[in-house]
């Protein structure tokens, strides 16, 4: 909601102006840096507005704003819960406002005053193994006990994987989205969008009623980012869009992390070249605490065994169970191929691998293949 320093009328100005087509976030900055205001920019003559070069249809929109539109993002904002920030907002994130196309306008549902706090995004693939699932819900629970907010889109596979980390240990989290708060994008993540509206908070720069557009994505991530101390990837293809959050995270100067893989996983691709670029290669949360300078590092051996159930305590099993555990490796592997490291019957192997799955060590993935997995605590 407007704050007591900024009268509703002026935030009118604001989302006006932040409607205008063909204008983006540094044409926005620019604008109102060379006439002085929102306000003094809507006020201006035809001609003066013409001498700044804006495109034709900013220049029809600005002749007749859409004023209705507005009235619903204020009602919108009187809501409970609901709130608009702007640039000169005391209220607006610092760690954002620094980037060169900071947003001039961010619509929030939830907890506003999270978007201070210390922030780590977790991104990667939208269909990942269940190992990388793992990993990122591993490395948000850890760092969000430690106080940190973990970031994230709200897509589907990591991102919905770490902000869950997160609301585990009932930490912060913030998912940014490509499209208006009026609407959840995916729909299937409606709950979720709901839980991180409770415990954190909903953000995006889109007015209402703006539909999540495949262009918009790109956008929605230069903020997952700009909010950020650093980035993580987890599990990314060689074209993944995950990777452009990484160019983002770079350009604007935050530290940009990725999880290293199998060279037989196509989703370890991204990952690796990142790396190759310079990206830091962690192992565990601890690593980004202490690149971060976030901890002394003491939970080291807490957090390293936890996070990314790459190491798992085998507490209670037999010596052929840890051996079909150990023939899993960290890859997803077929039934023939565990017979085969194994040196077991096909009846052994497939009663001690219910036995795992039902225990927590052991998921069927995709294709009928399986997943040496962590439990989660």
């Amino acid at each position: 909601m407007p704050g007591p320093s900024q009268p509703a009328d002026e935030l009118a100005h604001w989302l006006a102006l932040h409607r205008a087509p063909g204008l983006g976030a540094i044409g926005f900055r620019r604008l109102t840096q060379r006439l002085g205001s929102p306000r003094a920019v809507l006020g201006a003559g035809h001609e003066a507005l013409r001498a700044v070069g804006l495109p034709a249809a900013t220049l029809q929109f600005l002749r007749a704003p859409d004023w209705a539109a507005v009235e619903r993002d204020l009602a919108w904002a009187a809501e409970p819960g609901h709130g608009i920030l702007t640039l000169v907002d005391e209220a607006y994130p610092p760690q954002l406002r620094a980037i060169s196309d900071a947003p001039p306008v961010l619509f929030v549902r939830g907890h506003p005053g999270l978007l201070h706090a210390a922030q780590v995004a977790v991104v990667g693939s939208r269909r990942p193994t269940e190992s990388g699932r793992e990993i990122a819900y591993g490395f948000a629970k850890t760092l969000a006990a430690q106080g940190i907010t973990i970031t994230s889109g709200l897509a589907y596979g990591i991102d919905a994987a770490a902000h869950l980390g997160a609301l585990a240990v009932a930490g912060g989290t913030v998912a940014v989205l490509g499209n208006g708060l009026d609407r959840t994008y995916p729909a299937r993540h409606g709950k979720l969008a709901e839980r991180i509206a409770e415990a954190g908070a909903l953000v995006s720069e889109f007015p209402l009623g703006t539909p999540p557009l495949a262009a918009h994505f790109p956008y929605r991530n230069r903020i997952i980012s700009g909010l950020s101390l650093g980035v993580i990837v987890v599990e990314a293809g060689a074209r993944s869009g995950s990777l452009i959050s990484a160019r983002l995270a770079a350009d604007q100067g935050r530290e940009v992390f990725a999880v290293p893989g199998s060279i037989f996983n196509p989703l370890a691709r991204g990952c690796h070249a990142l790396i190759r670029d310079g990206a830091m290669l962690i192992e565990s949360a601890v690593d980004v605490l202490e690149a971060l300078r976030l901890s002394d590092g003491g939970t080291s051996r807490e957090c390293r065994t936890e996070e990314g159930g790459a190491e798992m305590h085998a507490d209670g099993l037999d010596a052929d169970h840890r051996r079909v555990l150990s023939a899993l490796g960290y890859e997803p592997v077929s039934f023939d191929t565990l017979m085969e490291r194994t040196g077991l019957t096909a009846e052994s192997v497939s009663s001690m691998l219910l036995v795992l799955e039902l225990r927590g060590y052991v998921s069927l993935a995709a294709g009928g293949l399986y997943c040496r997995v962590g439990k989660r605590g």
